[in-house]
């Protein structure tokens, strides 16, 4: 799974709990993964291939190329 550059966003882990008739029943361990686009951006002037989360393109972090 690949990292954004820019923010370092990554893979992050949590717990799903599936509530059933007043009472927590299960708990589950889940895995979710950052949005990651692998785009090219210009860096310096120059234009290169990096992997992006969307937040990233979103908020205007990096310029396309």
């Amino acid at each position: 799974m690949a990292k954004c550059d820019i923010c370092e966003k990554d893979m992050f882990f949590g717990r799903k709990i599936r509530i059933t008739r007043s009472q927590i029943s299960r708990r589950a361990k889940v895995e979710q993964k950052a949005n990651v686009k692998r785009v090219r951006v210009l860096v310096d002037g120059v234009p290169q291939t990096m992997h992006v989360c969307t937040r990233c393109l979103r908020s205007g972090a990096v310029k396309r190329a």
